[in-house]
């Protein structure tokens, strides 16, 4: 078969997942929402604890920051390496194991001495990220309707952005109180509940006939799947590249006090969660065009902080949008299940590695321009550019996806 003629397919449910109602549907999501929020927490929390990790560790906080590259170093590797090695297991007993993991890893973040170590268990700690949110991602979107797939989706992640505004902080505060690897413990408590409401609630399943580690390998022989992971990486950048020197821009461009930052933050959270729900609802009605209509909003949202940084509260106007952005994420999920073919696990997965790289490099390339003294507000043309080059790729995906569909319509004339 044909890539077009796959693209006109819905991407497969589980074929051996039994019927269930909607309110297990709703509950399975629930639980599935909890991981989301306690994989969250476990990747933003030390953001505001690395000068207490530092002190403790006796290095400096550049290198304490080694600690959430290493675990997003995870996630980029163990995302398809996980998704690989796991592709002869079911969904459910898939997604018990690399909760299991991350509690694990996360308790022993609690209690390793010294700052290898650490820096080691944060790496395995990023390991199950990807393949959760890609896993978990799936089975939301097996039980749903059709049209109503990225909603389900979005549920999910859901979770994740709830952590961006309740998780978080509460983490932080926990480690302020009762010592900055209080932190770990309290993530790995969210995970086991989680643990626990997966195991109870999950609906039992089996292995996909012909399932291996060829087959998802697969999804990299996709166009289309390239294609869409390379618009998260590039094009979510701009994102990173803004927010990652937010709290700087905050206080030395638009004279905010450093009392402000946390509602800051709390902005960005509840324009991550706005956004979330809003654009799984848009991406049901139109998938291409909430790609499409995101991206170029995100873009003219980086413009405005660029020309207004300077102006407080054009700064938090635009910080709530720029969270809302993430509204492209269930869109960016349904359609990689879509191009993805019969390797639904692999690309599911790999969204998540693509993110990090975002992370990496928007923070990276604001920070050169900061370092080559354009200053903090230029870190949003540095994401304007990014928006745009994402831009591009996505140009790239639909007018291959358009020429393929019109091979595929040749070649049945043909045959006809």
């Amino acid at each position: 078969m044909s890539e077009a003629a796959a693209l006109d397919r819905n991407p497969p449910a589980d074929p051996d997942m039994a019927p269930v109602s909607r309110r297990t549907a709703l509950v399975v999501t629930l639980a599935l929402a909890v991981g989301s929020f306690g994989v969250g927490t476990g990747e933003f929390a030390i953001m505001g604890l690395l000068p207490d990790a530092a002190r403790e560790l006796n290095v400096s906080t550049p290198e304490a920051g080694h600690l959430i590259s290493a675990y997003a170093f995870g996630v980029v590797v163990g995302a398809p390496a996980i998704a690989i090695l796991a592709a002869k297991l079911s969904r459910r007993a898939l997604l018990l194991l690399l909760m299991l993991a991350f509690v694990a890893a996360n308790l022993a973040s609690a209690v390793v001495p010294g700052y290898l170590p650490l820096v080691i268990t944060r790496f395995v700690s990023g390991f199950p990220h990807g393949a959760y949110f890609g896993v978990a991602a799936l089975v939301a979107a097996s039980m749903a309707p059709p049209r109503k797939r990225a909603q389900a989706i979005g549920r999910v992640m859901l979770g994740l952005t709830t952590a961006t505004l309740v998780g978080t902080p509460l983490a932080a505060a926990l480690g302020q109180f009762f010592g900055w690897r209080a932190m770990f413990v309290f993530v790995g408590a969210v995970g086991a509940a989680a643990l626990v409401l997966l195991w109870a609630t999950l609906p039992r399943d089996r292995v996909a006939e012909g399932a291996s580690a060829l087959r998802e390998l697969g999804a990299f022989m996709r166009r289309q799947v390239w294609l869409t992971l390379g618009i998260v990486a590039v094009g979510f950048g701009g994102m990173f590249s803004v927010f990652s020197y937010i709290a700087s821009t905050a206080t030395l461009v638009a004279g905010l006090s450093e009392d402000f930052i946390p509602i800051i933050l709390a902005l960005f959270g509840i324009g991550t969660i706005a956004g979330n729900i809003i654009g799984a609802w848009l991406a049901d009605r139109s998938l291409m065009g909430t790609l499409a209509g995101m991206m170029i909003f995100n873009v003219c949202v980086l413009v405005l902080f660029s020309l207004t940084a300077q102006s407080a509260p054009l700064l938090e106007l635009c910080v709530f949008l720029i969270g809302f952005g993430i509204a492209v994420g269930p869109a960016v999920q349904s359609r990689l299940m879509d191009v993805a073919g019969d390797a639904q696990t692999l690309a599911a997965a790999s969204m998540h590695s693509a993110f990090n790289v975002a992370n990496a490099l928007g923070a990276w390339l604001g920070g050169l321009s900061i370092a080559a003294g354009y200053g903090y507000a230029s870190t949003g043309w540095v994401g304007v550019t990014l928006g745009l080059a994402g831009l591009g790729i996505f140009a790239v995906s639909w007018l291959d996806e358009q020429a393929s569909r019109r091979e595929a319509a040749a070649a049945a004339g043909c045959s006809a």
